[in-house]
């Protein structure tokens, strides 16, 4: 009996110190120092409405935007159904998805180059990546520039502006975040008639 009462204290110590003194602990610690990280690192419009958060995808309906990678999450950039979707390079689905993505992403930007970005046709591992490599952002700007009655130098410009470097300069790659870029291509050339994200 004894044995039993020293497992149950300890049970119920270890539950309040690690089911609730050290999650609030680490919630007060973040919402101290890093205040907007720790609540979603959201992306507020002019009159402080909330878009979106710059660590999740999200899709963008238009020539005069710059497209995510797809996401295989849910309906897609489902944050509640994070996923892969899990087909394996063998699978003729998956084949399937990405010649047909292929082809429509050729048909949707015919002054692009020829070969189409992998990140373009593949989805992340959790479907909800919000970042592009710069090479996937760049070979989007001709329809994009054309979409906006721009030059394709002024839209290549704000891509290249919106590339983050690598962490510490060494950590990862290079990265273009999506609803960014193409927010800053809002704030720049005004949003196109008619356009939804």
């Amino acid at each position: 009996m004894s044995e039993m009462l020293v497992a149950l204290r300890m049970t119920v110590v270890t539950l309040v110190l690690l089911g609730l003194v050290y999650p609030l602990a680490v919630t007060g610690v973040a919402q101290v120092l890093f205040p907007r990280a720790a609540n979603g690192s959201l992306i507020r419009d002019g009159s402080g409405a909330v878009i979106g958060s710059e660590l999740i995808g999200q899709p963008f309906a238009g020539a005069a935007y710059v497209q995510p990678r797809p996401s295989a999450a849910g309906s897609g950039y489902d944050g509640a159904a994070s996923s892969g979707s899990n087909l394996g390079p063998t699978s003729k689905k998956l084949r399937d998805r990405v010649a047909a993505d292929v082809e429509r992403l050729r048909a949707e930007n015919p002054q692009a180059p020829a070969a189409v970005p992998d990140e373009l046709v593949t989805t992340s591992a959790s479907g909800l990546d919000p970042h592009l490599g710069p090479a996937a952002a760049l070979w989007q700007v001709p329809r994009v520039a054309a979409a906006r009655g721009r030059s394709v130098e002024e839209v290549r410009s704000i891509v290249e502006a919106a590339v983050e470097p690598r962490f510490l300069g060494f950590l990862g790659e290079p990265v273009v975040n999506v609803l960014r870029l193409n927010l800053e291509l809002d704030r720049k050339f005004g949003r196109p008639a008619g356009a939804r994200q």
